[in-house]
């Protein structure tokens, strides 16, 4: 059987101070909202962006954003929500759609 819970793919900057503590905060924050945690090889110079679309996350847990810069942060948020622990925030994925031309 597989897990029915939805995929969150952890983000702990490789050059974080204290990694080991980020990582715990980022699997309670996963737990705490349901989702699935998936981390992305230590290793990968796959872009982060590319790394979410190919493990079928919804989200990206992350300590803060002080672990993305703002090209990354942005090309993670076409493809997926943002969460944060510390300040505790939700950034929802960019919409891809436009708006329905039958609105006025």
């Amino acid at each position: 059987m597989t897990d029915p819970r939805p995929i969150a793919l952890g983000w702990v900057h490789p050059e974080a101070r204290a990694p080991d503590w980020d990582m715990a905060q980022v699997r309670r924050l996963a737990s705490r909202l349901g989702y699935r945690l998936v981390w992305p090889p230590e290793t990968s110079r796959i872009p982060l962006a590319d790394q979410v679309r190919e493990s079928g996350a919804e989200a990206v847990i992350a300590p803060s954003t002080a672990h993305f810069d703002p090209v990354t942060l942005n090309a993670v948020m076409v493809v997926a929500d943002v969460e944060t622990v510390l300040p505790r925030l939700s950034f929802a994925r960019w919409a891809t759609k436009p708006p329905s031309e039958g609105r006025r």
